[in-house]
């Protein structure tokens, strides 16, 4: 790692050791802390979502899967090959970390690829505390990922830790007009270099991919350590059920190749699962421009913020920002005083969902109580 402070502006360096320290005193969740303007990336939380339909390619194989088992694996393929659009591309670009905005009760993001054959739905369901839902959709392939996901963000040993809240349900039609289901629970992260100011995140601990016919994908992150390790390497292994005997053995990093290891079927050993560094297998998503989309969504919502951060002008962005998260401020006050609770546009709360509760049995670990949002039939 670089010296203390050369990631960031010279004029910045004051706030940012200002900033560092105000994380080592505040308690609580971190998503309540008002962070410098130039540590921010210019978009919002929203967008992540968007990151599930990149490897837009990969999404639609999975119903091109011959078996349950073939399947299983492209999901898991598909799974791991988000990553490095989610939690490197940020890095790589600016040349460390930023955050996103919070999102507003209410904020969407709308986008698509291919012309529409892939369709995403975001909205923000909830701000206290911060939920977001999301609906990606291959109608033509007859697959749909929906989920929902919060933050829990701490600071401890030099660190920001992230417990990432939620989870996600992938649907397959399949040929016989059956549906397969596939639980997709979410790892946690840490978000380190902050004392270097070239923040970086780095996975950690273990998520599930749990399917209705059986089948068990665990993942278990690692990184580099004080004396061995290599950074954002995981080992992910296919089993007969949570517990049951290993199928398949995949083992790498998710930001570069991902190799079959022992035990793998039909003599795979060796062999790439994919390559997570090809820029070629990931496509952005398309969104509307600016001054075609609806008060709700993100771009338009937040231009003004977003604009100052890229100039470099972080003075009116943070006058654009302080203006927009007053302005939601005094809608919800509003709303109170009128009696009127706020109605959510895109997504329907779904309390105590069955089919996540009977997926998240099959896991032999007793989840947290969580709730799912599905997509209005209007807004579909």
């Amino acid at each position: 790692m670089s010296d203390e402070g050369t990631a960031l502006p010279p004029a910045q360096k004051s706030s940012w050791g200002s900033f560092l320290k105000s994380l080592a005193s505040f308690s609580g969740d971190l998503s309540g802390l008002t962070a410098p303007s130039f540590i921010l990336a210019p978009f919002s939380l929203t967008e992540f979502p968007s990151y599930w339909g990149e490897p837009k390619d990969f999404f639609a194989a999975i119903a091109d899967g011959k078996t349950a088992e073939e399947r299983h694996l492209l999901v898991t393929r598909w799974f791991l090959s988000t990553l490095s659009g989610q939690f490197t591309r940020r890095e790589k670009e600016t040349g460390s970390e930023k955050k996103p905005f919070n999102p507003f009760l209410g904020e969407q993001f709308l986008g698509s690829w291919d012309n529409g054959e892939l369709v995403l739905h975001v909205e923000q369901v909830s701000h206290h505390p911060p939920i977001t839902a999301y609906h990606l959709e291959n109608k033509k392939k007859g697959i749909v990922y929906e989920g929902n996901c919060a933050q829990k963000t701490s600071f401890s040993a030099r660190q920001i830790s992230v417990k990432q809240v939620g989870h996600g349900l992938l649907r397959v039609k399949l040929p016989s007009g059956e549906t397969e289901t596939y639980l997709i629970t979410l790892p946690k992260l840490k978000i380190e270099g902050l004392w270097t100011g070239r923040p970086y995140v780095e996975l950690t601990e273990t998520s599930y991919i749990q399917a209705s016919h059986g089948l068990t994908s665990t993942i278990k992150y690692s990184g580099a350590g004080w004396v061995s390790g290599t950074s954002h390497s995981h080992s992910t292994t296919v089993t007969s059920g949570a517990g049951g005997p290993t199928l398949y053995t995949l083992t790498g990093t998710w930001t570069g190749e991902t190799k079959y290891a022992k035990p793998s079927r039909d003599g795979k050993e060796g062999q790439v699962f994919f390559d997570a560094s090809s820029d070629a297998m990931r496509t952005r998503v398309d969104v509307k421009p600016v001054e075609e989309q609806n008060e709700f969504e993100s771009r338009r919502a937040w231009k003004a913020v977003a604009d100052g951060i890229r100039s470099g002008d972080y003075d009116s962005a943070s006058q654009a920002k302080s203006a927009l998260e007053n302005a939601e401020r005094q809608r919800r006050k509003d709303e109170q005083a009128r009696g009127e609770t706020f109605q959510l546009r895109l997504f329907d709360k779904r309390p105590n969902d069955p089919e996540y509760k009977q997926l998240a049995h099959a896991l032999k670990f007793k989840p947290e109580e969580e709730d799912s949002w599905v997509l209005k039939t209007s807004a579909a």
